[in-house]
């Protein structure tokens, strides 16, 4: 009853949202989910017949199982794309999902680096060493442009406008946006590329990519996270530091520095304001432990 859905929802996030094949699969596996919950109560009914108790009992069903309130929120998010779906090929007239509310979720704060632990540990970086200027250079553009790691290790050479001090990047779902580089990356990109990727062997068909390994080839996500946490050991910090870390830290600074949020959100790519708040939050805590310090009616007192 629900395999000619199921395979026209496949196509449809395939096809017209562009999704990766594990995405799609992730989607599938939450509708199989619902299919399962309706078949072991004997009331496996048509997509178009399921109603917001049949939902909200699923969902006790998944509490359950015992399924973490972040498990349960993706379940639910991938059960509301499908009745997208559904609404868009008029397979129901009305959405089930429509009120239907997640498990509500806390919001962890993440690491953020002060300026000066970034700098501390770009300054860990051996610049005897080719991978050295390759990795100041990765680093530099990590923290001046907020990128994601997958962005940086798909940068091309293409999409750099130094000139201009922009670059074009491919965020998530294939979404462009132009962003500012500062000149200190600019700086080391160009060192980089003059004076030690042209002596390097490049792959076929790797020609445009930015920053390539030792063999000609693009860089690995895996590759750039050992780079950053090795400089972080040797720089003496003791934070759960990743390459998400310089993203974090780009956007925090930028957020207290008193940057508007949405110039934030355009920069990072998020596709939702709410996404960006999260730095107000960081920004908050950031306020309070600066009046901690300073402000003599908010000092702790000792004892």
């Amino acid at each position: 009853m629900w395999e000619p859905q199921k395979k026209g929802f496949k196509a449809y996030l395939q096809l017209e949202r562009s999704l990766s094949e594990n995405s799609v699969e992730a989607y599938l596996h939450d509708v199989e989910m619902l299919t399962q919950y309706l078949q072991s109560i004997n009331d496996l009914k048509s997509p178009a017949d399921v109603v917001l108790k049949d939902l909200q009992q699923f969902l006790k069903w998944i509490t359950e199982l015992g399924l973490s309130a972040g498990s349960q929120a993706r379940i639910i998010s991938g059960i509301k794309q499908f009745y997208k779906y559904c609404l868009i090929e008029q397979i129901t007239v009305k959405d089930p999902t429509a009120l239907l509310e997640a498990p509500k979720l806390k919001r962890s704060l993440p690491d953020t680096l002060s300026y000066a632990e970034i700098e501390s540990i770009i300054n860990k970086i051996d610049l005897s060493k080719p991978e050295g200027g390759r990795n100041k250079a990765i680093l530099e553009t990590m923290y001046s442009c907020g990128l994601r790691v997958s962005e940086v290790v798909n940068l091309k050479l293409s999409n750099l406008y130094l000139d201009v001090g922009f670059i074009r990047v491919i965020g998530k779902g294939d979404k462009e946006r132009l962003v500012p580089i500062g000149s200190s990356a600019i700086k080391y990109i160009l060192i980089y590329c003059n004076q030690i990727r042209v002596h390097t062997k490049i792959k076929p068909g790797k020609e445009d990519v930015l920053f390539l390994n030792k063999y000609g080839n693009e860089l690995s996500r895996i590759m750039i996270f050992l780079i950053i946490k090795e400089l972080a050991k040797e720089a003496g910090i003791k934070k759960n530091i990743s390459p998400h870390t310089f993203r974090h830290s780009f956007a925090t600074h930028l957020v207290e520095g008193g940057a508007d949020l949405r110039a934030v959100q355009e920069m990072l790519g998020h596709e939702s304001i709410t996404t960006t708040e999260i730095y107000t939050h960081l920004n908050r805590e950031f306020l309070r432990k600066t009046l901690e310090q300073f402000h003599p009616g908010f000092k702790k007192i000792d004892g």
